[in-house]
């Protein structure tokens, strides 16, 4: 999309448009309806497939054991018993539904000795009728296990096909009315119409971008803080960017599994947005502050202020975010305590308290006349990354030297069937046990996700109390960003050169870490424990993406930011409203199919379509929500 598209006209009106075409489109009847299912004699839901299991083995009764790719070291778990059968040379037949999200094992044992008969690893396809056959050979003791497809699986990426293709739809209409509307006489009257200056100067009023200093008439010296008078769109567009995805997510990612938050290590998409909010949070708390003090802001004000947003977002995530009041009124005996917002504002304070601490004022161009240069926006930053990296030796001897009852010292699995299912309870060992002693087990998340997987049973918050103070190192990442954009102002080529090295660092230390293995690391990349390597892992991803965005947003101008650059603007109000409004029209409505991808994923990229249209007016409104 070109640079200008955000200024010159609105896309509410197109959007609209899309998105009932989009709803059209992904609840077409072959995409709703799976074929072949309405004869199936087993009810199967999402992600699951159908299986005849036919036991040919002559006196023996047979059972089925099954165990996921995905499920590290974990124990096999029972599927199903099919006796033998009572009519010679007809077997027995029972039906069972099978995952089908990743390939998985199945184990056959015979009852006669226990022992083990067969294994066959296979990949079921969602909603697919499948038989596997087993029998014994005349005269012999060897087994015969076959699987046959009786009907063939649906193809349930096909709406996430169609939907790209009709937001590629919505892109490639947007972008011809933009090149429409640079006709002069036509710009003219939209910009005339629209006055897009006053809202410029209405969102520059606040967290300015470093660039250039104010004219000699200003009463600010030389040697105070400097920023721009031009915003960095790339900045908002880096949050819409994570916030959408966020929104997406949360609303149910049309129920994919690659949509989802993973069940204990690796990364899906789900896993990314968060961390990348962190991150640009912290860009932001570096940019709003140097703005603040250059207005002539006492360092004692701007941290009352601090104080004042981290007690609020800690507050709506406590009362607003948390409880679920079609449960019942708020109660304190099951209110959970970590959360979102929670650990955002926390982090935020002590990002902010670091920067209010030991921050100076920088003369411009000072970074031109030192011998270390290069290394200026962290040399000046020395003893905020002394106090950061001794919060990492913290997390670090906690994790792996504290004593947490019937766990090993060092514990990072998820507890439950995994491990061999050694440990049962000790999902998260040391951040799980420091939660349940600090702040209770029914004070912290019920559902944790590797409890599907993994079948656990007990409570665990992936918001913990352990977690924060890698979330605060990511953040102070980001304040990083915001120091290099603020200390080589102006100079693009050294802003994205730094932001591609600390891309470069940060992978190679989370290669090292991880040893490029998703479970055979040192500390895997885990989203649940906020481990180190996974800070280091989507700061890595932060910094080349907040590279990109800048050089084409900021750099170049070849893209205005839009769509994510509206929602950007207003990140908290989406937030929090489309958690509050998620179980309300037009965000949910009753589905004809509630075991359809396509009817899932329609439902949810409508409501985040809604968010996007919502934050666009409200753009144009010049309504813009700060705590």
């Amino acid at each position: 999309m070109a640079a200008g598209s955000s200024r010159g006209y609105g896309p509410s009106a197109t959007l609209c448009v899309a998105v009932t075409a989009l709803s059209a489109a992904l609840l077409a009847p072959g995409l709703t309806q799976p074929h072949g299912l309405s004869r199936r004699p087993l009810e199967l839901k999402i992600d699951q497939a159908l299986l005849l299991v036919h036991n040919g083995l002559i006196n023996e009764n047979l059972t089925v054991s099954w165990l996921s790719d995905y499920c590290y070291q974990c124990l096999y778990q029972d599927l199903i018993f099919v006796p033998t059968s009572n009519t010679l040379g007809k077997p027995s037949i029972v039906n069972v539904a099978v995952d089908s999200q990743h390939p998985i094992t199945l184990q056959l044992n015979g009852t006669l000795e226990g022992r083990e008969l067969h294994r066959i690893h296979y990949h079921f396809g969602e909603f697919g009728n499948y038989s596997l056959v087993v029998k014994s050979f005349h005269n012999s003791t060897k087994i015969s296990c076959d699987i046959i497809i009786n009907e063939s699986p649906v193809n349930s990426h096909l709406p996430i096909l169609y939907a790209f293709l009709i937001y590629m739809g919505i892109l490639s209409i947007l972008t011809l009315g933009h090149v429409f509307v640079i006709i002069d006489p036509i710009k003219n009257w939209f910009y005339k119409k629209l006055n897009p200056v006053d809202t410029d100067h209405l969102i520059n009023s606040e967290r300015g971008s470093p660039a250039r200093a104010d004219s000699a008439s200003s009463n600010v010296p030389a040697t105070a803080w400097t920023v721009s008078q031009r915003r960095l769109r790339s900045l908002d567009t880096f949050r819409g960017f994570a916030l959408i995805i966020m929104v997406f997510v949360n609303y149910g990612g049309g129920k994919y599994w690659f949509f989802k938050h993973q069940s204990w290590n690796g990364l899906t998409l789900a896993d990314l947005v968060f961390p990348w909010f962190v991150f640009i949070m912290g860009t932001s708390i570096s940019l709003s502050l140097s703005s603040m003090l250059r207005q002539g802001c006492s360092k004692w004000k701007a941290l009352g202020k601090a104080f004042w947003r981290s007690f609020l977002l800690f507050l709506m995530g406590i009362i607003i975010i948390n409880p679920n009041y079609c449960l019942g009124p708020l109660s304190w005996s099951n209110l959970r305590i970590p959360g979102v917002l929670q650990r955002l504002g926390f982090t935020y304070l002590v990002v902010a308290v670091l920067e209010l601490l030991f921050a100076k004022a920088v003369a411009e161009n000072n970074t031109l006349e030192t011998p270390y240069s290069a290394l200026w926006d962290i040399l000046l930053c020395w003893p905020q990354w002394v106090f950061v990296l001794m919060l990492e030796a913290t997390w670090l001897c906690l994790t792996f030297l504290l004593n947490v009852p019937g766990c090993p010292k060092g514990y990072l699995g998820p507890g439950g069937i995994g491990d061999f299912g050694k440990y049962p309870n000790c999902t998260g060992g040391a951040a799980g046990y420091i939660d349940h002693l600090l702040l209770g087990e029914k004070h912290i998340y019920q559902h944790p996700s590797a409890n599907v997987l993994y079948q656990t049973s007990v409570a665990y918050d992936p918001e913990g109390i352990l977690g924060t103070i890698n979330s605060i190192f990511m953040a102070f990442l980001g304040l990083q960003a915001g120091k290099i954009f603020f200390f080589y102002k102006d100079q693009h080529k050294q802003i994205m050169i730094r932001f591609f090295i600390w891309s470069v660092v940060m992978g190679a230390i989370s290669a090292i870490l991880t040893k490029c293995s998703k479970d055979e690391g040192f500390i895997p990349v885990n989203k649940n424990l906020w481990s180190i390597s996974y800070v280091t892992t989507l700061s890595c991803f932060a910094f080349m993406l907040l590279l990109l965005i800048y050089y084409l947003v900021d750099v170049k101008r070849w893209w205005s930011g839009a769509p994510f650059f509206y929602p950007g603007m207003n990140s908290i109000l989406v937030y929090i409203g489309h958690e509050v409004f998620e179980n309300y029209f037009p965000f949910k409505w009753k589905m004809k199919d509630n075991q359809s991808h396509a009817e899932h994923l329609a439902q949810n990229l409508l409501a985040t379509s809604i968010w996007v249209i919502i934050s666009y007016l409200l753009y144009r409104k010049r309504i813009f929500w700060k705590i």
